[in-house]
């Protein structure tokens, strides 16, 4: 694991949204010595706060008066912009509010002047790899905002992640993790249609992987994901649903400054078909490994 923050450097940090990703982030920050309070939704059950090692939050207010540092780990934009709205009727002076979550560029960017009259800061800081890889400190963040508001983040961005890219304005990191998601999601169909090809050709599943794993071709979410390749492993990293649900996005965005994305189209289809067949709560890489199971 990376260094985490010394205590001299420790801040409140509330938690809203406490799926895998969220509940990943509350239990690093917590073991790092931060003291954290949290929030869903669905309701946080005694026993889960504390193995989660943070204060349950009785409401969203309750979780942001109480905090420095305020994450958003949520489903979709919809989700964000309700979440923030309810923050801005509260007092948020020298809070900041920084969106870890998988959305559209202006989706921060329209509650940016609400945050700032309610006194608070904003970054957008969606995370690159699953909550493994957040509970050992080496996710990636990619952040878009203001320079100070970004220091002030620090010591929690150092927490979360040995890979922490401040790429520019507000909306920017969200542009940033559209764009790596965007490659992923690209390349997990490629490898759908070279598995079929070398399947054609006489070439078995381990032995192409093998193969693939020594190569120029493989990508670290490849390695990372080879257990679930091989079928080793049922562990699940990111959802074929929550590809669906992001593919839409990006799907959204390209449309916005008129691009045309058919490889993006191609993967939709694919893992769409893969979740009809009953796979969409199973990780990702079940998909190409499916296909050429004929499964």
């Amino acid at each position: 694991m990376n260094s985490v923050p010394s205590a001299a450097q420790e801040l409140r940090v509330g938690v809203l949204g406490l799926g895998r990703m969220g509940s990943a982030m509350a239990a690093r920050l917590a073991r790092s010595g931060h003291a954290v309070s949290g929030w869903t939704r669905s309701g946080l059950a005694p026993g889960k706060a504390r193995d989660l090692g943070l204060a349950a939050g009785p409401d969203i207010a309750a979780v942001a008066h109480e905090s420095d540092i305020i994450l958003l780990s949520l489903s979709d934009d919809a989700a964000v912009a309700s979440v923030i709205e309810e923050l801005c009727r509260g007092d948020l002076t020298a809070k900041v509010i920084v969106d870890t979550s998988t959305v559209g560029p202006d989706t921060l960017r329209r509650q940016a002047d609400a945050i700032r009259q309610a006194g608070g800061g904003a970054l957008d800081a969606p995370i690159s790899g699953g909550p493994d890889l957040v509970a050992e400190g080496k996710a990636g963040l990619y952040i878009g905002g203001d320079a100070v508001d970004v220091a002030r983040f620090m010591p929690v961005a150092q927490t979360l992640s040995n890979r922490i890219h401040h790429v520019g304005k507000l909306g920017m990191g969200a542009a940033a993790k559209i764009v790596n998601n965007m490659m992923l999601m690209g390349y997990w169909e490629t490898l759908r249609e070279a598995l079929l090809v070398g399947k054609s050709a006489g070439l078995g599943l381990e032995k192409m992987l093998e193969i693939l794993k020594d190569s120029p071709a493989a990508s670290g979410a490849f390695l990372h994901r080879l257990p679930v390749l091989l079928g080793q492993s049922s562990a699940v990293g990111f959802s074929v649903a929550g590809v669906l649900k992001d593919g839409a996005m990006f799907d959204r965005t390209a449309a916005q400054y008129g691009i045309a994305t058919p490889a993006i189209a191609a993967a939709v289809a694919s893992y769409r078909a893969h979740a009809a067949r009953g796979h969409g709560e199973e990780d990702l890489a079940t998909m190409p490994r499916a296909a050429y199971q004929g499964a």
